[in-house]
């Protein structure tokens, strides 16, 4: 009797598929890197939300310049 060729089938599309999935992987591995040496030092970077902020009282916003002081603060 001939052996089922359908399971060798299917177990080297199985292969196949996972070999395929290995090379993706790898590649994925290798951009990662790249993006990681090609970049900053993590710990070099800084915050754009606070960039250029120092400590301390800071100044005023110009958005604020135009409106006048409360009058019941300088009362007291």
């Amino acid at each position: 009797m001939p052996k089922d060729t359908r399971a060798a089938a299917h177990k080297r599309a199985r292969e196949k598929a996972q070999q395929e999935r290995q090379k993706q992987k790898q590649q994925r591995r290798l951009e990662n890197r790249e993006r990681r040496e090609g970049g900053e030092a993590a710990g070099s970077t800084e915050d754009p939300d606070i960039a250029g902020i120092q400590p301390g009282p800071q100044p005023r916003p110009d958005w604020l310049e135009d409106l006048e002081p409360d009058k019941s603060d300088s009362d007291a």
